[in-house]
């Protein structure tokens, strides 16, 4: 298995390395351990100005050799006698480095922490992993935690969230991991019907009566992978909730204290949902645990 593992030297990439070696990858698995380092582009917003008061030469080599002492580290910790371990350091844009290097790399898997540096534009627009995720061809690791321990996984029925199948299946990571399937009906009334403005009371209660199908075809949908995951030879447990996805996910993944979520990067949502951001997204960006992402290979 090929694994590219970005960091940067921050506490949220070290959560990420720590997590990558402590999980079980099969025997000659092949570990890339990457960073992307700015220049003056970077550093400064714009390259470097002609009459700039600072050595330019000396901060890059800084940059470099702190990239260097990030990779060492890194290596150390995840050096293994059953797996191989290559480090790179190339000059550009983090997510632009991470989805080439993976692309290049024929890697299976990107792991990378939750937050990294970056300017202030960056942090606004969103997160180098949230970036990785949109462009990567493969799966995605967003780490927040240093084992695997329980999962949530988020099944719709829908072709995305299939692809995350072989991962749970054949991937030895999860051999031992228990695993709780849940599908989520997006049934919730809608705000006039909650704020009691849809008329007579017989109109809400015609609203719920007819979101009990999609109640029972959720509990169905989880109850089939889990028995999908169980002929495999996983330990797995069907739930069905019902309330907007991405909120109802995460409150179910800390309510049974998991420490990944597992999801494709999209599921079945409307236009309005498309537009706000997908679920995939809102879990990415709010969840506490750690997100595995399903996506296919290019």
């Amino acid at each position: 298995m090929r694994v590219l593992v970005a960091t940067d030297g921050s506490k949220c990439s070290r959560v990420a390395v720590e997590l990558v070696a402590r999980l079980d990858w099969p025997a000659a698995s092949k570990l890339y351990v990457v960073e992307a380092v700015p220049s003056g582009v970077a550093v400064f917003g714009g390259p470097w100005p002609p009459i700039a008061p600072v050595d330019t030469d000396a901060i890059d080599r800084e940059i470099r050799e702190r990239a260097e002492r990030n990779l060492k580290e890194a290596a150390a910790e995840l050096a293994d006698p059953s797996r191989s371990v290559e480090t790179t350091i190339v000059a550009g844009r983090a997510a632009d480095t991470i989805t080439s290097l993976a692309t290049q790399y024929e890697v299976d898997l990107i792991v990378v922490g939750s937050r990294g540096h970056g300017t202030l534009e960056t942090m606004l627009l969103g997160s180098v992993s949230s970036e990785v995720i949109d462009h990567a061809h493969v799966p995605v690791l967003v780490a927040r935690g240093r084992d695997i321990e329980r999962v949530v996984f988020a099944w719709d029925g829908s072709e995305r969230a299939e692809r995350a199948l072989p991962m749970l299946t054949e991937w030895s990571l999860f051999r031992e991991t228990p695993i709780e399937v849940l599908s989520v009906a997006d049934a919730e009334p809608p705000w006039w019907v909650r704020a009691g403005l849809a008329g007579p009371e017989v109109v809400a209660e015609a609203y719920h009566h007819a979101a009990e199908p999609s109640r029972r075809q959720h509990q169905e949908l989880a109850e089939e992978m889990a028995a999908r995951l169980a002929a495999a030879g996983l330990e797995a447990r069907a739930s069905s909730r019902v309330g907007d996805p991405a909120e109802t996910i995460m409150a179910f993944a800390a309510a049974h204290d998991a420490s990944l979520i597992v999801l494709g990067t999209h599921g079945r949502t409307g236009l309005q949902r498309l537009l706000m951001g997908s679920v995939a997204r809102n879990v990415v960006l709010h969840a506490r645990c750690s997100i595995l992402l399903a996506r296919s290979a290019a």
